[in-house]
């Protein structure tokens, strides 16, 4: 199966590409590396492009054969959509319905989704299943949302088979530390603790320790950049198999606190962690868990890597070792 990535260059993108080729699928990686990094595509062919170009996508899609579409190419960060929603709206909604168009017009109907928890918005009930109300709270939640349902009805109006997998927190990297997590601000709690502990900035941030929760910080469900990858990987062959559309919940069903990280991170590198103290952030909830029984019936998939000592030992590895110096 020939599989197009769109933003395949990125974080989640390139390890999902890479674990594609390793399939014996054929990625083809089409980036517009505004946030990706040409480096991470080394498994596959990179397509330098925006999906604002319907021309190129539309030769792309057709001139290699593409079957079926993995779509991450959107922005990502909460806050910026707060201040920036219009750029937002544009690149996650109007270029992810560029896609759709070209899919529609080159007949490739199966697509799998990169969405969010951030669908739900504040949580009502915790784990979180795919039926909870979906509220979101800020504009990248919303554009989220608003894909998904497009997805629905380019189901039922052109056959699209879609599969929207619901993201808690991506984290880790690849074991051989040749790709891994690299965002510029980096806005990610385990990247930051690690850079933390190097030295490489002041100390790392802890919002909040009131919450009602057995430490009083907050608590996430994190999940190996493998295991969110693999997850794909079985959702493209869930849809080739004539898998019925829908929305999937990513995560291991356990959350961690933000003071059990930062203690794993001291416990496995052995190196101590400088922390500061500061107020709540507006709109974080006590706690985010997943419920993804309906990923692990349906899909096939459970996670297998997300053990929290797994996670900061390849993360770390990645930021000793792999990660190119700034």
């Amino acid at each position: 199966m020939r599989v197009l990535v769109t933003g395949g260059a990125g974080y989640i993108g390139s390890h999902t590409a890479r674990l594609l080729t390793e399939s014996g699928l054929e990625p083809i990686v089409y980036d517009n590396l505004s946030k990706g990094h040409r480096r991470a595509v080394q498994w596959c062919p990179l397509i330098v492009g925006d999906l604002a170009n319907r021309d190129l996508l539309y030769d792309t899609l057709t001139k290699h054969r593409i079957e079926a579409v993995v779509h991450f190419a959107a922005f990502i960060a909460v806050g910026e959509s707060m201040q920036r929603p219009g750029v937002y709206f544009r690149n996650n909604v109007a270029n992810t319905l560029n896609l759709l168009e070209c899919m529609k017009d080159a007949n490739v109907g199966n697509i799998v989704f990169s969405s969010t928890a951030a669908v739900y918005g504040d949580p009502i009930a915790v784990p979180i299943t795919e039926s909870h109300p979906r509220n979101p709270v800020n504009p990248y939640g919303e554009t989220k949302l608003m894909m998904e349902r497009a997805l629905h009805w380019y189901g039922e109006c052109h056959g699209f088979r879609w599969a929207a997998l619901r993201y808690f927190n991506a984290c880790g990297a690849h074991p051989d530390a040749k790709i891994g997590e690299v965002h510029e601000p980096e806005t990610h709690l385990i990247p930051l603790v690690m850079q933390a502990a190097l030295g490489q900035r002041e100390d790392v941030g802890v919002f909040g320790r009131d919450y009602p929760t057995p430490d009083g910080t907050a608590i996430r469900d994190y999940i190996h950049i493998l295991d969110l990858g693999e997850a794909h990987v079985r959702a493209l062959e869930y849809l080739n198999a004539g898998g019925a559309s829908g929305a999937f919940n990513l995560g291991t069903g356990k959350g961690q606190s933000v003071q059990e990280v930062i203690s794993a991170v001291e416990r496995v590198t052995g190196t101590k962690v400088p922390v500061r103290d500061c107020p709540r952030r507006a709109g974080d909830p006590p706690e985010l868990v997943a419920d993804a029984t309906h990923a692990f019936e349906t899909l096939n998939w459970k996670p297998r890597m997300s053990d929290l000592d797994t996670i900061i030992e390849t993360a770390w590895r990645w930021e000793t070792i792999g990660r190119p110096k700034r």
